[in-house]
C-alpha cells in the first residue's frame, strides 16, 4: 500500500504535534529492506541531502567552501583521495560537478560503513552518516543538537525515494 508523504506528515502531526523523533517508526515501515551493498543513487541521494540541509550561516567568507559548507583541509583530503589532484577551496567551489563526484565518492564509502554499523538500517545509517559528516562522530546522531539537523538530512534524503 502505497501513502503518500503528505498523510503521513498529517498522521505525524495530529498524533505527535511536532516530537520529531517519533516519525522514525513510521519511515522504518514505509522503508524496504535496505541491502548490504550501498547503490550510487543511495550515496548521490545523501550528497544532495548534506547540500539541503548545509547551514546557512549568513557570514560571507565564512571559511566555508560550496554549497555544502566544507572545511578547506577537507577539500584537499577528499580531492586527493577520490579524484587524485588535491584541488584550492577555489576550485572546489568553482567546479559543483566535480565537487558533487568527490562528494558521493566520500560519503558512500560512509555510508557503506554506517550500513554495516547500523545492522543494514537505512534510517539509522543515513543518520549516522549525517553525523559523520557534522562532526567526525557517527555515534553521536541521536544525541542534541546533533540529532536536529540528522534528522534535517534524513527528511531530505527520503523525498528522494
Amino acid at each position: 500500500m502505497f501513502m503518500s508523504h503528505h498523510w503521513i506528515r498529517s498522521w505525524y502531526d495530529h498524533c505527535y504535534r511536532g516530537a520529531r523523533t517519533a516519525f522514525i517508526p513510521v519511515v522504518l515501515l514505509l522503508m524496504l529492506p535496505a541491502q548490504a551493498q550501498v547503490a550510487d543513487a543511495k550515496a548521490e541521494a545523501l550528497v544532495e541531502a548534506l547540500r539541503l540541509s548545509a547551514p546557512k550561516t549568513g557570514i560571507p567568507n565564512d571559511g566555508l567552501y560550496s554549497d555544502w559548507k566544507i572545511k578547506p583541509d577537507n577539500i584537499a583530503r577528499w580531492s586527493k583521495r577520490c579524484s587524485g589532484r588535491e584541488l584550492t577551496p577555489t576550485e572546489f567551489e568553482s567546479n559543483p560537478l566535480l565537487a558533487r563526484q568527490i562528494l558521493v565518492c566520500v560519503m558512500g564509502r560512509v555510508l557503506r560503513e554506517q550500513f554495516a554499523a547500523s545492522n543494514n538500517n537505512e534510517v539509522v545509517a543515513v543518520q549516522r552518516a549525517a553525523a559523520w559528516w557534522m562532526t567526525g562522530d557517527p555515534s553521536q546522531y541521536n544525541i542534541p543538537p546533533t540529532s536536529v539537523y540528522t534528522l534535517k538530512v534524513l527528511e531530505s534524503y527520503l523525498r528522494f525515494f
